[in-house]
């Protein structure tokens, strides 16, 4: 076994390898770029080696400082996580002059999987079902709109290197293919250093199911199973399940046995993951998508329900053990979901957010919860990475236990500093649709065509936030009352009787202790709640029992109100007396300024393009300039015909929210 491995990556996957060389007693090297000079698995590795400034092309994607970090710390191995340089095999060739392991498959593998055509064209000769399309390279618009209408639409445009969602987009039209393959190419050049583009078929409700295998180099395949990653925004993934609900036994054999035949035709060894479609409207129906060859960003879902290390399994394979188990020994218990906490904004189009962690907090880890992250209270989320914070796994011995215990952890993940997607994905665990397992890719698409906002968030009990709000209020109002210095005979007296204001309705409760410190009766809407907590000023987080119920809420004091958070839902109170409710209904509403003649920046980003001059007149919808942030770029559109009156930012400037980028004067009728 390896005494020093280095990990050519960042964040929580590396966090996660450190984890598991630990246990094993393999000492570790960590990488890291200036913007990472403090980051957690800085912190965590027994070294750390700085290879360069904050962009990945000159750190994280610079092979000859990663190798040269190995050669000076003595490590023996790398293992190279997910993204960077994962499924690169000119590092794999450079490491092994070198005379290092590199902790993944052998170089014709990733290289033959690498590229989505050759990939294909072997699954075919494999026995694999394989999608209908184009089995050659886009070369450029106008042989992607003739390959287009002969498939015929929809068709899906994608880099044939990478993954995770880049350079991937689906067209419906002319139009949209020939701006699609433009942004395609565009976003695979610069996340992978390879514009090329292919051509398929879309189908249209399809389910993405995967197969994890794991192969040594005895000779050995095994698959552990399969994993539902079906909840995606624009091709990434957000929630994973193990196994699926959707598939029967015969299609998982299937589907698992082809995975297998595929991993022997490259002669794979390590782990990797075999992506399929799966035709929803018709089960049984698959088609190969691509294989990952590296540990996937959703493995923590097959280890809660194989009990499996796969990363320790990675690391036996790359030092010359043979697997210790066989297929009919993979051990399969229980259920596990996984959600991916990423730094954006779901109420502004689910725009990348950067910054300060001021608070961190993530629920307790148990047999039924796991948390994989690379964070920390105080520490950065930057600009130049990807903006995933953490990954939340629990685990149930059914679907639905799995996804209660999601809901609670959830509840208790506490992010302050940065936006972040965890109302949206607690909304998603309570819709009705995920819960009854009735899922696609274009779940998000057509559940929330208009995108997230508060209203699309379903409240198991409103009752609940009224009477946490009321609660906590009583609770600051005896506190108050308790002020030394009172004048006697004029001591502050709390009142029982109080207004909760939610979205302008009135709530009236009646709120009065029944036991000792931490007992209040709530009179709300004709029914008595009985409330015991101990909850004080200074948490940010309200555990109490309803009624002999548990229930948990995010608590952030706003201004005289309160911010409570629950079930995905962020919920604006405020608790005032009757009288003082009554005046508040007369309060004029505050007026917004009116920012409608400026093009603003929606996210913090480098502004790649400016697409317009001062005094072109553009028309609704014409592309005004291109942000690119946290390696995706965003196209910014106008949202009305005018005439641009003034340029402010330039290619090249780094981007706050809101920042002024042009200012444009409408066109009079």
């Amino acid at each position: 076994m390896f005494k020093k491995i280095l990990i050519a990556n960042r964040g929580e996957i590396a966090c996660r390898v450190i984890k598991t060389a630990r246990k094993m007693g393999i000492a570790t090297v960590a990488v890291y770029s200036d913007a990472d000079r403090r980051a957690l698995h800085v912190r965590m590795a027994d070294e750390a080696v700085h290879i360069g400034p904050s962009p990945a092309t000159e750190s994280y994607l610079d092979m000859d400082r990663i190798v040269a970090a190995c050669l000076k710390t003595g490590a023996e191995a790398v293992h190279p996580g997910y993204g960077f340089l994962s499924e690169n095999p000119m590092f794999c060739e450079m490491l092994e002059r070198a005379g290092l392991i590199f902790i993944g498959p052998p170089v014709e593998a990733i290289r033959a999987m690498g590229d989505k055509i050759t990939s294909k064209q072997i699954a075919a000769r494999a026995g694999v079902n394989t999608v209908p399309g184009f089995d050659g390279v886009i070369r450029d618009v106008d042989h992607a709109l003739e390959v287009a209408a002969d498939i015929g639409y929809p068709v899906m445009l994608k880099a044939t290197a990478g993954g995770g969602g880049k350079g991937m987009r689906v067209a419906w039209n002319e139009d949209e293919c020939r701006e699609g393959f433009v942004r395609a190419a565009s976003e695979a050049g610069s996340s992978f250093g390879d514009d090329r583009i292919l051509m398929e078929k879309f189908i249209q409700e399809p389910r993405h199911i995967e197969i994890q295998i794991m192969a040594d180099s005895h000779g050995n395949v095994i698959y552990l199973g399969e994993r539902e990653c079906s909840i995606q925004r624009r091709h990434q993934k957000i929630i994973e399940e193990a196994p699926s609900p959707f598939l029967d036994p015969e299609t998982r054999q299937a589907m698992g046995e082809q995975a297998v035949a595929l991993a022997r035709a490259v002669r794979y060894e390590s782990a990797g993951t075999v992506e399929f479609i799966v035709d929803a409207a018709r089960p049984g129906q698959f088609y190969f998508l691509e294989m990952n060859t590296r540990l996937q960003v959703e493995h923590p879902v097959t280890e809660m329900v194989t009990g499996l290390d796969l990363v320790e399994l990675m690391l036996r394979v790359a030092a010359g053990e043979e697997l210790s188990l066989g297929q009919d020994e993979v051990p399969l218990d229980g259920w596990a979901m996984e959600c991916r906490i990423y730094a954006e904004d779901p109420l502004r189009g689910f725009l990348p957010s950067t910054g300060r962690l001021i608070h961190y907090l993530p629920p307790g880890e148990e047999r039924r919860v796991r948390v994989d992250d690379g964070v920390y209270e105080g520490g950065e989320i930057s600009m130049y990475y990807d903006p995933m914070i953490a990954k939340l796994i629990t685990w149930g011995e059914t679907r639905e236990l799995a996804i209660a215990h999601m809901q609670d952890a959830l509840d208790e993940y506490v992010i302050r500093g940065v936006e972040h997607n965890i109302g949206f994905l607690g909304a998603i665990m309570a819709h009705p649709r995920f819960q009854e397992g009735r899922l696609s890719t274009n779940f998000i698409a057509q559940e929330y065509p208009d995108g997230f906002h508060p209203s699309c968030s379903l409240q198991e009990d409103p009752a609940l936030p009224v009477v946490v709000a009321g609660i906590i209020h009583r609770l600051y109002m005896d506190r108050a009352a308790c002020i030394s210095g009172q004048l006697p005979g004029h001591e502050r007296n709390v009142q029982d009787d109080w207004v909760v204001i939610i979205n302008g309705h009135r709530h009236d409760i009646i709120v009065k202790p029944f036991q000792a410190d931490c007992g209040y009766l709530v009179d709300y809407d004709g029914r008595d709640y009985r409330v015991t907590t101990d909850w004080s000023f200074c948490q940010l987080l309200f555990r109490g029992v309803i009624n002999n119920r548990q229930v948990v809420f995010q608590v952030e004091r706003d201004g005289v109100g309160y911010i409570l958070q629950h079930r995905g839902n962020r919920i604006h109170t405020l608790v005032l007396t009757p009288r003082a409710a009554e005046l508040f209904q007369l309060m004029p509403p505050e007026e917004e300024a009116d920012l409608s003649r400026y093009l603003l920046a929606p996210m913090p980003g480098l502004l790649t393009k400016v697409s317009v001059q001062v005094g072109d007149s553009v028309k609704s919808g014409e592309e005004l300039a291109i942000i690119e942030a946290m390696k995706m770029e965003n196209v910014l559109r106008a949202p009305c015909d005018g005439i641009i009156a003034d340029i402010i930012a330039k290619p090249g400037d780094s981007l706050f929210v809101d920042q002024i980028i042009l200012e444009f004067a409408v066109e009079k009728p």
